[in-house]
């Protein structure tokens, strides 16, 4: 019942139109691009507030109802009067005020915005209404960004896109299947063209996933990059980060660049000086492949994957598609093998004195939650998908992990080194600038899966990145199966090689442009 409360007071904001300035029909935000938009500004063809109007007219049609994607929590109430600013600035000026003027963006609901709630698409926190601004969305904003919305995502930060406080996300290329997570929402909003670009955040396969099954290209920045104040999972922990989920290579560049940066409130951010660049976007290079030494991963990465699946072997084929493409591109491919690398993997666990949710709540003044616990005894957790998970588990129990949660932590950590090591001396023995790998072993499952028991999510998805915490890794579209299912291709690289992985993408990009947009959520007719 609250639930289709909320459901029905969202409809209602989505169909609001300004009657002085509805959207210009002679621009059509569809795929557009940042240049598209920006250039539309400039030669005075669209208006920041028509743009905004035309994204929120899209919702109207597509989000609750029609296809019902079911991708936004909230609207942001100012996003109207913030595009009219902008239009009177380049009215006034001639000229755009930042890199990402007049931008929407959809932000997933796990990173504040002052004034508006982050429930993190739970119940239990659908009242926690932070007062500031997270440090990314300054940031965006200093660029002349205008967040639209916030989306939904896996419940409290993880699993597929699912929640207490708004049912379920569904894909846009199949409502019946997820859009995977946790940055679920960012991602089937991004790729049904509800705004411009999406922000999402990765520790596991966050980014990744979600954005190789709405065929985006998703960036998760090595930790150091991009500032994680105001982020729930956010410092002490390293592992988190936030990063753009876009149509196209060029737009995700441009969202780095103006996200990148340090930040004194997130110390993390430190050990990215010196490793960031003026811009990500001189290194866009359509001839980025020729001569460029790729490894490629063949092997199975994710535990719960079934290679002798028509699924996981579908996912193969088109895989083994996109490696061809790398070479006809120019790319020289090198076969490589990580001995016992899905064990490896299989050893990751948290680290037991991790406190961010601690320090994420103290940064608002007298906030309801100020740790875990404090989530987990409010009378609403038990409704929550993370409480339904639990439940399931008691009654259906697996061995226990061996060893205390510390010596599981320092078993990781031996691991991850040995790892790091490993892959090092791999690539350097055959001069490789990079790795590929599946971003995602099988297509995204069927909703009824993963809300039911026994909640089957995050099915094959390889996390080296995250695994070994300090690496780059985007993902870009590589095509789709028979049955029309979006495959994603990820490039590796060791710590802060964002500018080589995003030349070698772009280059893949170029020579493919693999995307199309779903057609559960056309153009609207005019």
């Amino acid at each position: 019942m609250r639930r289709a409360k909320l459901a029905a007071t969202l409809c209602a904001a989505l169909s609001l139109t300004s009657p002085a300035r509805a959207a210009d029909k002679s621009f059509d935000v569809v795929e557009a691009s940042i240049a598209d938009i920006q250039k539309a500004y400039l030669d005075h063809r669209v208006t920041a507030h028509a743009v905004v109007q035309a994204y929120l007219d899209r919702m109207a049609a597509y989000d609750k109802k029609g296809p019902k994607i079911n991708s936004v929590i909230v609207l942001n109430p100012q996003a109207l009067a913030e595009a009219d600013t902008l239009d009177a600035a380049v009215a006034r000026d001639g000229k755009l005020t930042g890199s990402l003027h007049g931008i929407p963006v959809l932000l997933k609901d796990q990173a504040d915005l002052g004034g508006l709630p982050t429930t993190l698409g739970s119940l239990v926190l659908k009242d926690y209404v932070p007062t500031k601004d997270a440090g990314a969305v300054v940031k965006l904003k200093q660029a002349g960004a205008i967040i639209l919305a916030k989306m939904t995502l896996g419940e409290l930060g993880g699993n597929d896109t699912y929640g207490s406080l708004f049912g379920e996300t569904r894909n846009p290329y199949d409502t019946t299947r997820t859009v995977g997570g946790s940055s679920g929402g960012p991602a089937a909003g991004v790729n049904a063209n509800f705004g411009t670009v999406g922000i999402g955040e990765e520790d596991n396969a966050s980014i990744r996933r979600p954005a190789g099954w709405n065929a985006l290209v998703g960036i998760r920045p090595t930790p150091g990059i991009v500032t994680r104040t105001g982020m729930w999972a956010g410092y002490p922990s390293p592992v988190g980060s936030l990063g753009p989920m876009t149509h196209t290579v060029t737009d995700a560049a441009k969202v780095l660049d103006a996200m990148a940066g340090y930040d004194p409130e997130d110390p993390v951010t430190a050990l990215g000086r010196g490793h960031i660049p003026d811009t990500y976007t001189k290194f866009l290079d359509k001839d980025g492949l020729k001569g460029a030494r790729i490894g490629v991963i063949r092997q199975q990465m994710a535990a719960n994957s079934e290679p002798n699946s028509d699924d996981f072997k579908n996912v193969t084929t088109v895989f083994d598609k996109a490696i061809e493409d790398l070479r006809a591109a120019g790319a020289t491919i090198v076969e490589v093998n990580i001995p016992d690398l899905t064990a490896a993997i299989a050893t990751r666990t948290n680290n037991p004195a991790d406190d961010a949710p601690s320090n994420y709540f103290a940064r608002n003044p007298n906030p309801a939650f100020k740790s875990n616990k404090d989530i987990l005894a409010s009378p609403a957790y038990g409704q929550t998908m993370n409480a339904k998970r639990a439940a399931y588990a008691a009654t259906h129990p697996t061995p226990p992990p061996q060893g205390t949660a510390e010596e599981r932590y320092a078993r990781y950590v031996t691991a991850r080194d040995r790892l790091n090591v490993e892959i090092a001396k791999i690539m350097a023995d055959n001069d490789l600038v990079a790795l590929v790998h599946k971003t995602v072993e099988h297509t995204p499952t069927p909703i009824k899966e993963g809300i039911n028991p026994p909640y089957t999510s995050a099915k094959g998805v390889p996390a080296l990145n995250t695994f070994l915490i300090y690496a780059a890794s985007m993902t870009v579209p590589a095509g789709y199966t028979a049955a029309g299912l979006p495959v994603g291709i990820t490039f590796f690289a060791p710590a802060y090689q964002e500018p080589a992985i995003i030349k070698l993408a772009y280059a893949y990009e170029q020579a493919t442009h693999h995307r199309v947009p779903p057609k559960s959520t056309p153009p609207l007719k005019r």
